[in-house]
């Protein structure tokens, strides 16, 4: 039987902490949430120690920071690795839930720089988060080579029905530039073999 390890360790980039002691721990306004993930995507492409993605969770009420996550698949070799993903995963950890609308928890919402791939959205009604915010569109994504994924054209309405706000273009320029600057700078474009 092949090895299976019992243990995944992720190692996060080292400028995480050090960015993040720069800030408040709550963030009153949907521009200053989106601000601090742009700012963390520009950083992880910059440091070049991920893709030009990044995601949080808050408190949707009190706009308090739960988890800040940064794209890791390049750095750390696993596809699974979108910032959402990461960011879900730390905040479940961090309250110990699967569940980000668990009963006796308040609202949770996931801010993310661009809109998401087929993989997270696929996450999103599992997470347990009330409201998804977005920066760049899907198309300012594909735009710059990447595959999103398969996903329907109504995909807002389809979480909406669920009970999951959506509400997008939240500093889209900002985030655009971001994808821009990735591009140009010849950051690695990372698809399926079927879409290299």
């Amino acid at each position: 039987m092949p090895f299976q390890p019992s243990v995944l360790t992720i190692q996060f980039p080292e400028w995480i902490h050090p960015f993040l002691r720069r800030y408040p721990a709550h963030f009153p306004s949907l521009e200053a949430r989106m601000s601090l993930v742009i700012e963390a995507a520009r950083l992880n492409v910059t440091n070049a120690t991920g893709g030009p993605f990044a995601a949080a969770v808050f408190e949707t009420g009190s706009g308090k920071l739960l988890s800040l996550g940064v794209n890791l698949v390049t750095s750390a070799g696993l596809s699974i690795l979108h910032a959402e993903m990461v960011a879900l995963v730390l905040a479940q950890t961090k309250l110990g839930s699967y569940d980000l609308g668990g009963p006796g928890l308040p609202a949770h919402e996931l801010v993310t720089s661009a809109e998401p791939c087929a993989m997270c959205l696929g996450a999103i009604p599992w997470s347990g988060v009330r409201r998804l915010v977005t920066g760049a569109r899907d198309g300012d994504v594909r735009a710059i080579g990447f595959d999103e994924g398969p996903k329907t054209a109504e995909w807002r309405a389809e979480l909406e029905q669920r009970g999951i706000a959506v509400i997008r273009d939240v500093e889209r320029d900002a985030a655009i530039r971001v994808l821009r600057d990735y591009s140009l700078g010849g950051g690695t474009i990372y698809n399926s073999r079927e879409q290299g």
